[in-house]
């Protein structure tokens, strides 16, 4: 009873899709009459000079084929700031099409002093012949010539007139450049303490939190990976500069380049504390504020205590 019940309910399912033999004729007979009236109507408009399909085709190819709009036909204004999101190696393969466009000196300008914030030739009358787009170039071989040996990329940026033979030109030529190689920069900042000193000052920590003030310190001059008198020379200089920025919330604190000093020491040892897998047991904050009012007594428990809680929060001052 059961597969006669299941028969008529598919037979009954056929019908109405219309595989049943006459069904099935019938639909196949519309399903032609339906093919013949679709391609007399196309012959019937290509007759009567409707939509030609070939010529639509051949049409959108040809769009495809022009690839992109022509800035020469473009305003000015509109060409220059489409090309001044290029970096050099793409406004170079442009100026093989646009030529007067991309050589722009502007353009060039623009790529010179965001990537070196600080030259002196800068502010110097250009000489006959000068030219942003080789003084890129310049820039760049110099870069790349004191990543390799630092004293030689100082001495080619001298050469070249692009730097002046001061402590504070270099100074302020490496804080207002991002591509020198960190490594290299300790080493020639270790044997270059006037232009330490110089790069110091072009600090400004004033209204900064300690910590926040620390990481950026850090960021401009990389500290070491060990312990020594370099690093000691850090923070004794970045003490007395805080201190200078902030006079008032020193007196407020009762806070010395000493103390800022001590809590510097104490904010590295705690990251380091902090954020190593290879410590097992953490430094707890009621553990952080004893050991750092044991060596600086004058400081507040609650402004340890904030400072416990940056790093704990935010994570490494020096990473």
């Amino acid at each position: 009873m059961g597969q006669g019940l299941w028969r008529v309910a598919r037979n009954q399912q056929l019908q109405h899709q219309g595989y049943s033999g006459q069904g099935y004729l019938t639909r196949e007979h519309g399903r032609r009459i339906t093919t013949n009236n679709v391609s007399n109507t196309n012959h019937r408009k290509q007759a009567q000079g409707g939509i030609d399909i070939y010529h639509l085709l051949k049409t959108r190819k040809s769009k495809e084929q022009e690839g992109f709009i022509n800035l020469e036909m473009l305003p000015p204004e509109l060409s220059f700031t489409i090309l001044s999101y290029l970096n050099a190696t793409d406004l170079c393969l442009a100026s093989c099409v646009w030529q007067d466009l991309a050589n722009d000196e502007l353009l060039w300008q623009g790529l010179c002093k965001s990537t070196w914030g600080h030259c002196s030739i800068y502010n110097k009358n250009p000489p006959l012949g000068f030219s942003f787009r080789k003084l890129y170039m310049q820039l760049d071989e110099g870069s790349l010539t004191f990543n390799a040996n630092p004293d030689e990329g100082v001495n080619y940026f001298m050469s070249k007139g692009i730097l002046d033979d001061s402590p504070k030109e270099i100074a302020k030529f490496i804080f207002c450049t991002r591509t020198l190689n960190w490594k290299k920069l300790r080493i020639y900042l270790d044997e270059r303490r006037d232009v330490l000193d110089d790069l110091v000052t072009l600090h400004n920590f004033r209204n900064q939190f300690l910590p926040n003030a620390l990481r950026e310190f850090f960021r401009h001059i990389h500290a070491p990976e060990e312990r020594g008198e370099y690093l000691e020379t850090l923070i004794t200089k970045f003490s007395h500069r805080f201190c200078a920025c902030n006079p008032d919330l020193m007196r407020e604190l009762g806070l010395s380049p000493d103390a800022v000093y001590v809590l510097c020491y104490s904010l590295i040892l705690l990251s380091i504390d902090l954020t190593s897998p290879h410590v097992k047991n953490k430094m707890s904050k009621r553990e952080f504020i004893r050991n750092t009012r044991r060596a600086a007594q004058n400081i507040s428990e609650d402004f340890v205590g904030h400072l416990y809680d940056n790093i704990y929060l935010i994570g490494h001052v020096a990473a």
